[in-house]
């Protein structure tokens, strides 16, 4: 299963609110049952954050596909700000979603509650997507993803 982690899954790692799932999420991909996607959006997001963070992410990227954006995730990314999914205010969500569903991911996960994983932007992000060519794709906290019979 291809799995995109948007930025705020690496800092999570360190929050104590998100720290367990978070954790638990990367171990899971450790062993073997993600495979891991991320991008050059996330790694651009992460050169401000603190070392660890940063850290973490050169640990992950190492071994996860690096998406780059092209002009079919621009293009994606500006039918979600012109059908008000969210505003220009949010690019970079719009982008993490079109990078993952441009690259055939099969799940985001996310802690982004707002513009991301929100019961309400789901259907519409899935509706652009299918409107487009895209598949359907799953959005997700990683509380929703993790194994919990460890």
């Amino acid at each position: 299963m291809r799995i995109y982690a948007d930025t705020s899954i690496f800092g999570g790692v360190f929050d104590l609110e998100f720290s367990v799932a978070s954790n638990e999420f990367f171990v899971e991909v450790d062993n073997g049952k993600f495979n891991l996607v991320t991008s050059a959006v996330v790694e651009a997001e992460i050169e401000p954050a603190p070392e660890d963070v940063k850290l973490l992410f050169a640990k992950y990227a190492k071994r996860a596909e690096v998406s780059e954006v092209n002009k079919d995730i621009l293009d994606l990314r500006s039918q979600y700000i012109d059908t008000g999914i969210v505003t220009a205010k949010s690019l970079d969500d719009a982008l993490h979603v079109a990078i993952a569903t441009v690259s055939e991911c099969d799940l985001i996960v996310s802690w982004n509650f707002k513009h991301i994983v929100h019961y309400d932007k789901i259907p519409k992000y899935n509706a652009v997507n299918i409107l487009n060519g895209y598949k359907k794709i799953g959005i997700y906290s990683p509380l929703e993803v993790i194994n919990y019979e460890n």
